[in-house]
């Protein structure tokens, strides 16, 4: 008797995935609890594992959507294969192949079949599945081999055949059509309800790290050694946050209805960008943390955002983010809150620019930061003061380490 796999509930909000991969085959043996598939939701990429062990078979292709208890395989009964079988035994069935009409797969298609989803692309191609070698099983044309099949040259055309040449365009002229996934449709709505539904602003200003980057460059061999993480500039950017948020509630609150809600921690959502998209894990009571602690949590989230390992409670509940566009080389940006938040902060690169010191100018290390806040509930006296007291931790950090 199969077992019926449905999809579970995998969160409060999340009634809808995307069939992302499969990660077993169909007709494949699987043992229970092995990883069946990747499914994207609106937050995070998952796996779903085997109910049981048995004979895989698959009901929803790569990338269909399905709702939370429709159903997307099936586990039948069935041993796992023998691993005793020898060669000897298998070329003794050989001939047998050789002489019978081709064969028609366990799961019903025939040697050279291209799977759904293969189908589709090879018509985009304008390709024939017959001139495609399947890897699949029983020779199915899969997903993959549809991507890597390239369309052969056509023959020239004899010169008493060919009609008059055209004037062409050098380098080809095409287009493609890719479904947006679960992720940046969710990315894409929330962008358009924070433009239309918050009252945000920003403000600039900008910060000599010049201070900073001699703190780090002195103490940075030291630091490793003794915490084994690298000292960056993010723990510092963290750090001074945390102590301007407490001193300036309202950028760490939130609108709750008819009402504000203050929070007394500070968890940072620190933004990750990624092959499926912006993700934004949420360092836990960041005030609480050394820098060390703040730099090995960093990691530890940026990795598991980029393995795509990313639980939703880990991206779920920030009260103010930290964006850094320097690190693609922007120079000056607005960025965008991330609700229900009600204020980021954005970093950009760092520059040599001239600046006015002590009457005479001089080249420093000069980097630009945004804050971007919910006007309905930070009045720009609480944003410019909160931003300026982040400038003066950063260009005097001795003062985070004093927590003066």
């Amino acid at each position: 008797m199969a077992l019926e796999m449905k999809i579970p509930a995998l969160g409060e909000s999340i009634s809808e995935v995307r069939i992302a991969t499969w990660l077993k085959k169909d007709g494949e043996f699987v043992n229970m609890d092995d990883a069946l598939c990747e499914v994207e939701t609106d937050k995070a990429t998952m796996e779903l594992n085997a109910e049981k062990s048995g004979i895989l078979r698959i009901v929803a292709e790569e990338g269909a959507d399905l709702k939370i208890g429709d159903l997307f395989c099936k586990i039948e009964e069935g041993a796992a294969p023998a691993a005793s079988a020898t060669p000897a035994a298998v070329a003794e069935k050989a001939p047998e192949a050789v002489v019978a009409a081709p064969a028609a797969a366990a799961d019903g298609y025939a040697k050279g079949t291209p799977s759904p989803a293969a189908s589709k692309i090879l018509a985009e191609k304008g390709m024939d599945a017959a001139s495609v070698s399947g890897t699949g099983r029983d020779g199915r044309i899969t997903k993959e081999d549809a991507m890597k099949a390239q369309p052969s040259a056509p023959a020239a055309a004899s010169k008493s055949d060919a009609a008059p040449a055209a004037q062409t365009v050098a380098g080809e002229r095409t287009t493609r059509d890719e479904k947006m996934s679960k992720l940046r449709q969710t990315i894409a709505k929330r962008l358009v309800a924070v433009k239309n539904e918050t009252a945000m602003l920003t403000t600039f200003n900008e910060v000599d790290m010049k201070p900073l980057m001699d703190l780090r460059a002195k103490y940075k061999d030291a630091f490793k050694e003794k915490h084994q993480i690298g000292l960056g500039f993010m723990s510092f950017f963290t750090k001074a946050v945390c102590m301007a948020l407490q001193e300036f509630p309202a950028v760490n609150a939130q609108i709750n209805g008819d009402e504000v809600r203050y929070h007394s921690y500070c968890d940072v959502s620190i933004a990750v960008s990624t092959e499926k998209g912006l993700m934004v894990p949420v360092i836990r009571n960041a005030e609480l943390l050394s820098l060390d602690g703040i730099e090995k949590e960093i990691k530890r989230l940026a990795l598991r955002a980029r393995d795509g390992k990313l639980s939703i409670d880990e991206m779920s509940g920030g009260t103010f983010s930290i964006t850094n566009g320097g690190v693609f080389g922007s120079m000056l940006s607005t960025p965008i809150i991330n609700p229900p938040q009600s204020a980021i902060l954005g970093m950009h690169n760092i520059v040599d620019r001239p600046v006015a010191i002590n009457g005479s100018v001089e080249i420093r290390p000069i980097m630009y930061v945004a804050l971007s806040y919910d006007h309905r509930i930070i009045d720009g006296k609480e944003s410019v003061s909160f931003l300026v007291r982040v400038k003066e931790l950063l260009e005097d950090p001795a003062r985070m380490l004093l927590m003066v």
